[in-house]
């Protein structure tokens, strides 16, 4: 298979199956512009292979993706945020747009970008020690790379709010409560429980029917993103902000946050004279 930069692939399952990882577990498989790229080269890639009949989305190391690399975000113009949410987006759309089935497998931390990619994918397998989190609240970011848009279609609006406006953690067995994931397996057999699954699916169900079914299913999260590039611009302005780059500091420095004031929509009252 074709080599990329900061992504690994290979072949499994008497080479039917591709797996693509996120491999560079020596940031937390954060991810920049390269990764992003290299992941969308590979998963087209994927799709566009004859021999390929699914896909399973991995990673390496003990965490599957910490979400969008803060060091990078933090120096990022306004122009090159747009270019950056342009690319997450595109990367996103060939999971959801491949008639292959795209099943991940997460071990470890899977936070604020990288549960967005989960959610692009057909179907989620965790192990019982992942945790799965949205906490952009707290470092000054939206959340709008879906996260805000398919969360209250996922787990309804309430528990959307839960994970959006707290940034709290979920156990692997509350995730599955939850309805943010669909099946928990032992520690270290994810990805092998993610290859079975999609091996089973490549053997005995109809490719026909099951690009009709995702296709017909698709205008769920069209419904969430139609808003998108509204979503994009407001995304990088924040990321181009003085209070994004204060807290996103903070908490690469392990530093406790200063406080903000939390202040109303509604004009100033009337002074009375």
């Amino acid at each position: 298979m074709p080599t990329y930069d900061t992504v690994a692939a290979e072949r499994a399952a008497d080479d039917r199956i591709a797996v693509i990882r996120l491999d560079a577990s020596d940031r937390n498989n954060v991810l920049d512009m390269e990764t992003m790229l290299a992941f969308a080269e590979a998963i087209t890639d994927a799709d566009r292979a004859e021999d390929v009949q699914g896909i399973v989305v991995s990673a390496t190391g003990e965490t599957f993706c910490a979400g969008a690399d803060l060091h990078y975000l933090g120096d990022l113009p306004f122009e090159e945020g747009i270019r950056f949410m342009t690319a997450y987006f595109e990367a996103l759309d060939i999971l959801r747009d491949t008639g292959k089935p795209v099943v991940v497998g997460v071990q470890g931390i899977c936070a604020a970008g990288g549960n967005e990619l989960t959610s692009a994918c057909d179907l989620i397998v965790a192990e019982e020690s992942a945790w799965f989190t949205q906490p952009e609240v707290g470092v000054g970011a939206t959340a709008a790379g879906g996260g805000v848009q398919l969360l209250p279609l996922i787990v309804g609006e309430k528990r959307a709010k839960d994970l959006l406006l707290t940034g709290r953690m979920l156990d692997a067995e509350e995730a599955r409560a939850f309805g943010l994931i669909n099946r928990v397996v032992p520690d270290g057999d994810a990805e092998r429980r993610a290859i079975d699954l999609v091996g089973t699916i490549v053997d005995t169900k109809s490719p026909q029917a099951y690009r009709t079914i995702k296709a017909v299913l698709k205008p769920w999260a069209n419904v969430g993103l139609q808003n998108r590039e509204m979503a994009r611009e407001l995304t990088a302005c924040v990321w181009d902000s003085e209070e994004f780059r204060e807290r996103a500091g903070t908490f690469l420095a392990d530093e406790d946050f200063e406080p903000r004031a939390f202040d109303g929509a509604r004009p100033p009252a009337r002074s009375e004279e």
